[in-house]
Parts: C-alpha cells; sequence; structure tokens
C-alpha cells in the first residue's frame, strides 16, 4: 500500500517498503538485537536476514481510518539479554523512528523473538 502526503510544496508518496526498511533499521539499532528474522515461513523463520534485507522481517499494516499504523518486527535476540527491556527499546525506537521520519502515526509495535544466537566466547 502506498501513503500520500500533501504538502504546499507538492505531494510525497511513501510505499509499505520504506516504513518497512525505516522500522527495521531503528530495531537493529537496539542494543541486545542480533538481526531480523523472516516473517513468514517461505522466507525461512530461523534465517537472520542481512542489512540488505531489513525490511523483509517487519510487517506494516494500516488501521483505520485515521490512517495509524500497526508494525510488526521479527527478531533474533543475543543470548543472555533482558527479552523485555530489548522489546521496550524496539517500541520506544520505532515509533520515534517513523513518526520523525514520515509524520505518521504509529499506533502499536508489536514485537516478535524468533530465537537466540549464541555467540561463541572468546578463549
Amino acid at each position: 500500500m502506498t501513503r500520500h502526503i500533501d504538502t504546499r510544496d507538492g505531494r510525497i508518496t511513501l510505499t509499505d517498503r520504506v516504513l518497512q526498511d525505516l522500522a527495521g533499521i531503528a530495531t537493529t539499532e537496539c542494543y541486545g538485537v542480533a538481526g531480523m528474522a523472516a516473517k513468514n515461513i517461505q522466507d525461512g523463520i530461523s534465517a537472520i536476514l542481512g542489512q540488505e534485507s531489513l525490511g523483509r522481517g517487519v510487517g506494516v499494516t494500516h488501521l483505520g481510518e485515521d490512517g495509524a499504523l500497526e508494525i510488526t518486527v521479527n527478531i533474533v535476540v543475543g543470548y543472555g539479554v533482558n527479552i523485555g527491556q530489548v522489546a521496550r527499546n524496539i517500541r520506544q525506537k520505532v515509533r520515534y523512528m517513523v513518526t520523525h521520519c514520515t509524520g505518521l502515526a504509529v499506533a502499536r509495535v508489536n514485537v516478535n523473538v524468533q530465537g537466540v544466537k549464541v555467540t561463541a566466547l572468546d578463549d
């Protein structure tokens, strides 16, 4: 779906891909996030997506007539982090980033933890 923002200087068109990428970038900047996970089985739930695929782990739903967004991010966390705190940080950062960059309201940010990544300890 595309969103149109009319300004006095012209029209801005935003696709869902732009919103997905913004949310993906904001998510990966949060402490404790090891990577984005695919949002459906066809993409492979357990696969950690690279930088070029940040938006693939994000779903955007347009709610009602007011145009508010519901954003769902699918992540893999690092072993040993506080998952609740990581989720709170993601919600705040995604809401801020999308609203700040686009002016669109974000009603909800859902965080789905798809896995835990264990890193090898250095000897």
